[in-house]
Order: C-alpha cells, then structure tokens, then sequence
C-alpha cells in the first residue's frame, strides 16, 4: 500500500536526483529514524527489521546512483556492482568501511557509496548533480578506481588484483576488516586463489580480509565460465583451497517471482521476500566478518544474476552506450523502480555517515599516514675503489635490506625465484623465509620477513600493496621473470601519483641480468622490461636506478628507503664486479643523472654514456682501444637517467605528493655530455638512454640489447648482441669521421 508523498523538502545533496518515490507502508513503519542512532557506529542487529529495512532502502539507493550517474554520460558500468549492492550496503550498515573491491567495472558502485556516506564532498561533490557532472572526467571520478578518491582503498584495473591490496592491509591492520569483492569473470584469472593460498600459508593467523565473491553468471560481454557450476562445485572449490569457513547466499531461495534462470534478480521478489534476502545478506556478512575477525579463512558467496534492479539483466547490463542516456525509457524505467522519497534518501545518508564512526574519507585506513618504524642511518659499507677485489652489489644491498628488516617489523620483502638465487642470502639469513616449516638450513620459519609465493603478481601484489597502505616493502626478481607481476606494481605507482597522503615508495631489486645469463638462454634474457620502466618514467614518478658496483648500489637504496609515493626499480648484476664508484659519487648521480667515470685525453672525444654495470667492461676497453689511436673517450654511468630527461618531458607536476622536480640542467648537461660524438651504451633496453638522445646534438649512436640466445659466457653473449669493444669503436669511429 502507498501513503501520500512525504511534502519534507529533499536533502541539498538530492540536487540532480531524477526521479523520487513514494513513501511506502514499510517506510511509515520502518524508516521513522536511523536506525544507525547518533554516535554509533553499526546496527543492533542483523535481524532487527528496522534495519533490514533501511539496509534494502540503502541498496536501492546504492543501485539508483550507480544507473543514474552512468547514464549521465551514456558511459560506464552499472550492471556488475548492481548484483553485489546488498552486499556493500550491508557491510556499511555493519560498520565496515574498508572497502576493497577487484573489479575496476564496479566503480560507479563503489563511488555512489562514497558518494551516500559523504566522503566525496573532500573533493567537492556534495549533490547527486555533481556525481554525474564529475563521473568521468578529469579531475573528477575516473572510469575504474584510482588512488585519488576519498574514502576508497584500492585502485583497481586489471582483473586479478584486489586481494593483494585486501591481504595487505589485514597484515598491517591485524584488528580491522578488509572485505574485497571479486567477479567471477576476474575469477578466471590464475592469480586470485593462488596468492591467497600462499598468503594464508605463510601468515596463517591473518585472517581478517574477506574475499566476497560476485556470482551472479556473467562476464562482460558473455556467460562467465563458473556460470555452469553448481552450488556444490563452488562450495568445494574454495573449500578445497582451504578455506575453513565458505558461506553461501543463493537469491534463488527466495524468489517467488518464478524466475527460470539459476541467477535471479532479487529486486523482483515481493517485498516480504525482498526483506527475508535483504535480512539473510545482513546475517550472512555478519557471520563471515566476524569469522574472519575471528582467525578463521572465510569467504562469501553471493549469487545473483548480473544486473539486478537496474535498466537490464545479464552481460547486457555490463556497459552503458551512446543513447543510453536519463531519457532512454528503460533507463526511465529502472531509475523509477529503484527511487527512494526524499525522507528515504535522508535515512540512507545519515545511517552510512554514522557508519563505521563517520564517512570513509576518515576513518578508511589508509586516509591516514601509517606510523613508520624508526631506521636510523643504514649502515653503509664504503668498499675500496679499484679492480681488485671484486664486489657483489646486490649482496651489498642486502645487508641494508636485513638492517631495516631488524628495525621495522611491518617490514616485508617478496621474492618469487629465491633471494640465494640473487646473491642476498644474507637477508634470508637475517630476516628468515616465513614458512610453516622450521629449517635452518633454508634460514625458514614462523615469522620471517621473506616472503617467497612461486608467483610474480603474488610478490608483487604484496610488496606493492603493502607500499600502497603505508608500509615498506620490496619485491625483488629476475628481471626476466617480472613481467608477470608489473601489471599491479605499474597500478600502484600510478595511484601513488594521484594519493591524498604520503606513502613509503615501491622499491624493486632486479637483478640476474640478461647478460649474466648465458647459459639459460632467452628464456632468462629478458631486458625488454626496461623499455616498460623507460616508458614509465614519464609519469613522473618513476625512477629507475642502474648502480654502477657494490658502492654504488648501497647509495641507491639509501635514498629510497627515504622517498615517497615512488616508484623505483633497481637494477644490478649479482656477480662480483670491481668497484668503480665512490658513495660521494653516486650520490651526486643522484641528484644528477649521471656521474663521470673515465676521461682519456686525446685529438678528438668520444662520450659513451653506459646504463648498467657489467656492460661497462667492453666499454673500458673500448676507451683503451681508442687511446692507443689517439682518440679521447669519455664514460659517463647513467645511474637515474630521469634526471636526464626535460621538466617538460616528465609529468612530475601532476604528482599530488612529493613532486619531484629536479632534473639536470641544460649547462650541465652540455658539460657531462661534451665532446665530438655519442655512442650510448646499454646491455639492456635502447629507450633508456632515450633522454641523452634527445638533449645531446652531438652525432650520435646506439648500441643495446638485441635478442637473447644460449651462450657459454656473458663475453658470448655480448657479443651476439654486437656489444664488444670492437663494435664501440668502430661505432665512435665512424659517428667522428
């Protein structure tokens, strides 16, 4: 039965709200008052049916803001977000705000529900007119979430990537809830189970992040490829990956609207049976948090078809086109169907203000800094300059890595092939493998810093997504293997970019080379990473590093470990290299770009500007070979070629936190680069000497990676890719006469 329309004037944020309802009996009986009262921070009871109620007024209006807002543009996803909108509004009716999701298409959901608890105003969003306005646009609501919108946790892209960010903050916040809603399309991907399994394994105590899984039959465009299975075969699934506690809601127990598919629409129930859902959701996610709170693997289930309550049903309701717009009639339609009276609207914004003790854009955890364990001064290990007695540099930087492991607990490092492998064993040594296992012999135990998942986008997720949340981190791989893990990592940093709040930078260790590789062929001669990194750096905060030897190498990390919202590769070689540099020296690379190894005099001068450390042995003698003909050389190390590039190259101004503007000057550049031709060296990717060739106006040249092939020796290997000393000269040569 319907009553008169409420004659209560609509919230100022109701501006722009297209269509409003009619108060309902249910409303004169149940929506009177909030029933999150003042200075609480949850419901009573998931079985009170006041808050039933109002939890179902609040996935309504959760459905009707994501529809209305993607209308708007004619653009976007509503269809997702809407089967899964009783489970987000009853984890906030609950008190949970940190809200994950690993579904970049729920966007427009997750930001209505910023929007409802009035996190949004902090970027001046305050009426459903402006959601629209800003959906979409720059410096507005982007198209899949991103690091810049108050209240939300987790940029996500990529399918397969949430629960890293979910896993991550149960690990740093062990007394709070970290729910992560996963489709299942993105269940299709490799990574999800396997990085959980693993986690779970190592940190078997941290239980407190809940993957909720969006089963309602539908990938983007099709049938999702778990739509066939039956409750049976999903509740044995995740039990059989281990997980103790697996809870599923199936909307089809309580239809009776006689609807033929497995996946139904809960919106079209009557209203009693809408209420006995709406009151088993909140009972369900009720029972799952605690259990996960309580130490227990848990996972929710919710199985509703695609597109419940909104313009249409299944993968037709993925994505929005042009001429789906607030005039379409069965946008019209779906909007009328899901509007709330303007008292409605009222209750919805101020229970999910109270909630969770008051709007994401606060209390979430990551919209503050997390307190960081205190370092001290690394304790630098200065190696003597000269050919002698040969360094590992990146065992050098493990000593570091073990120290700020000893003084920060929250500390973790990833590593999928094995540190030992990457000549930093000592930090497993120091810092231990996190095992369940006991043994000395592999440094593994309970409590180890180390955490080694046969899998890149494991390490990565982690290690990014622990940056990510406030702590420190570092992934370290072979650099051939780290593809598979860059596609999280390059989401990070780009969030990192746009954050609200400084964070500690996402540091990496690559190292095995290509060409220390020989023998393994091309399947471990992957340099081509570096052209993604290359690529990067014009983000403005990315900054790969090429330390030259065990010296330099310790000076890099250093000034890391003290940066923030970057991004920084490190790349070395893990064989014993002389020590060409000084700490000073890098240091000033640093600030730089670049420092002057070797200046040899002579008629005319060759400049070779080297990325890389081991490669730098054909370029010296290179310089010898020249001298004896009478030609000068000089060897510039490329140590942060982004300080190479031009401000206006770089969109360092674009970064919201600690936007770094230092870059070498023309003069100086003219100066470390100077002389009568450029040959740029690189034992890995030609784009990252791509700032020296476009500043130098020298006749210039480069010599780089190729391919990779099976070889005795790195000295073979070099040589199939034409970087020997004969080839550089013959280069110079040439670029002179």
């Amino acid at each position: 039965m319907t009553v008169a329309v409420s004659k209560s004037p609509a919230p100022a944020f109701c501006e722009g709200i297209q269509h409003f309802g009619k108060p309902t009996a249910e409303f004169e009986q149940y929506g009177q008052s909030a029933v999150i009262g003042e200075g609480k921070q949850a419901i009573s009871s998931p079985s009170d049916p006041a808050a039933v109620y109002q939890t179902l007024l609040a996935a309504d209006a959760l459905r009707y803001l994501t529809l209305q807002t993607t209308a708007s543009k004619q653009s976007g996803h509503p269809g997702g977000f809407a089967s899964i909108a009783d489970a987000i509004a009853s984890l906030v009716m609950l008190g949970y705000k940190n809200l994950i999701t690993e579904v970049g298409h729920h966007a427009p959901g997750f930001y209505s529900t910023v929007f409802m608890d009035s996190s949004l105003e902090a970027m001046g969003i305050k009426t459903v007119q402006q959601l629209g306005d800003r959906f979409r646009e720059t410096h507005g609501l982007l198209g899949h979430l991103s690091g810049q919108i108050p209240g939300l946790l987790s940029p996500a892209g990529p399918l397969g990537q949430g629960q890293h960010f979910a896993m991550a903050g149960a690990k740093l916040h062990p007394d709070k809830l970290f729910p992560v809603t996963i489709g299942d399309g993105g269940l299709g991907e490799p990574y999800i189970m396997s990085s959980m399994a693993h986690f779970h394994t190592a940190y078997p105590e941290t239980t407190n992040f809940l993957p909720i899984l969006v089963w309602n039959g539908f990938s983007q465009e099709h049938h999702s490829m778990v739509s066939t299975q039956s409750n049976e075969a999903m509740l044995a699934y995740w039990q059989g990956n281990g997980f103790e506690n697996v809870i599923l809601l199936d909307a089809k127990d309580y239809d009776d609207a006689n609807q033929s598919s497995a996946y139904v629409d809960s919106t079209a129930f009557s209203m009693e049976q809408r209420l006995a859902f709406t009151q088993a959701m909140l009972e369900a996610v009720d029972e799952a948090a605690k259990s996960a709170l309580d130490g227990t693997l848990t996972v929710l289930i919710v199985k509703q078809l695609k597109g419940a309550g909104v313009h249409k049903r299944g993968a037709q309701s993925h994505n929005l086109y042009a001429g789906d717009s607030l005039e379409k009639d069965y946008i019209v339609a779906a909007l009328k169907a899901r509007s709330l009276p303007p008292a409605g609207w009222n209750l919805v914004r101020t229970n999910f203000a109270r909630a969770g003790g008051g709007p994401a854009a606060q209390v979430a955890v990551t919209e503050s800094e997390l307190p960081l364990a205190k370092l001290g001064q690394l304790p630098l290990n200065e190696f003597p300059v000269g050919e002698g007695k040969k360094q590992v540099a990146t065992t050098a930087m493990g000593a570091l890595v073990a120290h700020i492991g000893q003084q920060d607990p929250n500390f973790v490092i990833t590593n999928a092939d094995g540190n030992a492998a990457s000549g930093i064993n000592n930090i497993n040594q120091a810092l231990k493998i996190v095992h369940p296992t006991v043994d000395e012999t592999y440094f593994q135990g309970p409590g180890g810093q180390v955490y080694e998942p046969l899998s890149e986008d494991a390490c990565a997720g982690l290690a990014a997504g622990q940056a990510l949340f406030g702590g420190r981190s570092l992934w370290c791989s072979y650099e051939s293997f780290a593809v598979n893990g860059l596609p999280i990592w390059q989401t990070v940093i780009q969030a990192m970019a746009e954050l609200r709040r400084e964070t500690p930078s996402s540091i990496c260790l690559f190292t095995a080379g290509a060409l220390e590789q020989g023998r393994n062929g091309w399947t471990h001669q992957r340099p081509e990473i570096e052209n993604y990194f290359a690529a990067m750096m014009r983000n403005g905060n990315v900054f790969p590093l090429f330390p030259v030897d065990a010296n330099s190498i310790q000076v890099c990390y250093d000034w890391a470990v003290t940066t923030k919202n970057k991004g920084i590769p490190i790349t070395a070689s893990k064989s014993p290299l002389p020590v060409r540099t000084t700490v000073e020296q890098t240091r000033q690379a640093l600030e730089k770009g670049a420092i002057e190894l070797q200046s040899t005099p002579g008629g005319r001068t060759v400049v070779f500007a080297v990325v890389g450390d081991l490669v730098l042995i054909p370029v010296i003698d290179a310089a010898r070979a020249l001298a004896a003909q009478g030609i000068g050389s000089k060897i510039v190390a490329i140590i942060s070629p982004r300080r190479l590039y031009r401000p206006s190259d770089v969109a360092w101004e674009t970064c919201s936190q600690a936007a770094d503007n230092g870059f070498l000057s023309d003069a100086e550049f003219l100066e470390l680069f100077d002389g009568d031709a450029l040959v740029g060296i690189s034992g890995g990717a030609s784009a990252m000497l791509e700032p020296v060739m476009l500043r130098s106006g020298l006749p210039r040249d480069a010599i780089a990676w190729k391919r990779g092939e099976t070889t005795a020796s790195a000295a073979q290997l070099l040589a199939f890719n034409g970087l020997t000393a004969e080839k550089m000269v013959n280069r110079a040569k040439a670029l002179l006469s």
